[in-house]
């Protein structure tokens, strides 16, 4: 049982589904995190991490919760004008949801260097070398205007790797139809208690954690 909602692309409009069915579904949750909120020091330290994850994120799924319950009573209707105007605030939450999610398991206290096998030998097909990779994926976040994530996405249709940035918590798949890879939050709560508004010494020190294990694993299960 799923309700389908228009999210654009800059290509075309895309049907996605939701991240449960609207009707009869169980509440979405805040997912614990793999590791302590002072695992990721120093590169990350414990108090960005316990607000990132207690309250940002548990807002984007209390707040998803209350529009999917406002969207199932206005479907129940057949309420179509309240259903389109829910469509931003479920937009944006569950791709709050959806992003912190990964985002979460793309970090490692035991992360950092480079990755191995397939992931690496694509990632120095499709950007010439890991040093290349790093430095684009690092500029596309650092230029992301505002709020929003910079990403290593996998094209499926192409079957290469692609890096994008997205606005906001417009997430990857339902927005660009890439399949997310890793993700990089530049939200000013991502960085700005340690780094203040300097972005690029944010970035610069996120590689140091990146579980490529999880992206590894990420990339295998998409080209299946």
């Amino acid at each position: 049982c799923f309700v389908f909602f228009f999210f654009f692309s800059r290509s075309s409009a895309k049907l996605v589904a939701p991240l449960g069915c609207l009707v009869s579904r169980q509440k979405h949750t805040l997912p614990d995190l793999p590791y302590d909120y002072a695992a990721l020091e120093p590169h990350i330290n414990a108090e960005i991490m316990q607000l990132h994850h207690s309250k940002h994120h548990a807002t984007y799924v209390n707040n998803l919760n209350v529009v999917e319950e406002k969207y199932k009573e206005a479907l129940a209707k057949g309420d179509v004008t309240t259903q389109v105007s829910l469509q931003p605030a479920l937009k944006f939450n569950g791709g709050g949801h959806i992003n912190h999610t990964i985002f979460w398991t793309n970090l490692s206290p035991n992360g950092g260097g480079e990755p191995k096998g397939e992931l690496l030998e694509a990632i120095k097909r499709d950007f010439g070398s890991f040093a290349n990779f790093k430095e684009k994926l690092t500029a596309v976040s650092v230029g992301v205007q505002g709020s929003g994530w910079g990403w290593l996405g996998y094209n499926k249709e192409q079957g290469r790797l692609q890096i994008a940035a997205c606005a906001n918590q417009d997430p990857l798949q339902g927005t660009t139809g890439l399949i997310p890879l890793l993700g990089i939050d530049v939200w000013e709560h991502a960085y700005y208690l340690q780094y203040k508004n300097v972005r690029p010494d944010y970035l610069k020190a996120i590689w140091n954690v990146i579980n490529w294990e999880n992206v590894s694993s990420r990339y295998a299960t998409c080209k299946k």
